[in-house]
């Protein structure tokens, strides 16, 4: 993955006149931290599909695991665009954000340990996963990760001031 700086723009039409574009640096910080993540993929026939997961923020993506069996796992061969969403359930406090972009498969064991002890780290010895022959291995299953580069990410400040900025790769 490459790191780059995006392009930041702030959406005047949805955000009050005192409001100012968020910082890319901020968002990569509440994308790090955030322990909750919504997926949507696309199931074969057209219909969406959403579901809950972690996710970690890692070399300018976010990185998520399911078993190859899930849903989101079997969509994903058919149209890799995703939207992974994190924020709050209230609608004038906090921040959300929402990363469009494209699925990629990581097998390389190497990066797949990095990524294990990143998991570990942020959500503990839970999500203590093996790598080996390019899955994460936990208990019996075994998991397949996916890293979402974002093409566009949206910001949504709530409260005062109400703001909307996005982020361009």
């Amino acid at each position: 993955m490459t790191e780059q700086e995006p392009e930041t723009r702030l959406d005047q039409r949805y955000s009050d006149p005192d409001a100012r574009a968020t910082p890319w640096a901020d968002a990569e910080s509440l994308l790090a931290s955030a322990e909750l993540f919504w997926i949507s993929t696309v199931r074969p026939d057209g219909r969406p599909h959403v579901t809950p997961l972690p996710a970690v923020w890692a070399h300018g993506a976010l990185h998520f695991c399911t078993g190859p069996e899930e849903r989101k796992a079997r969509n994903l061969p058919h149209n890799p665009h995703v939207t992974l969403t994190t924020g709050t359930n209230i609608w004038d406090k906090g921040y959300d954000l929402v990363v469009e972009g494209e699925a990629v498969r990581v097998t390389d064991d190497t990066r797949l340990r990095e990524l294990a002890a990143a998991w570990e780290a942020k959500y503990g010895d839970f999500w203590r996963f093996e790598v080996r022959d390019g899955y994460f291995h936990h208990g019996p299953g075994h998991a397949v990760v996916y890293a979402v580069a974002p093409r566009t990410v949206f910001g949504f400040g709530k409260g005062q001031p109400f703001s909307q900025t996005r982020w361009r790769f």
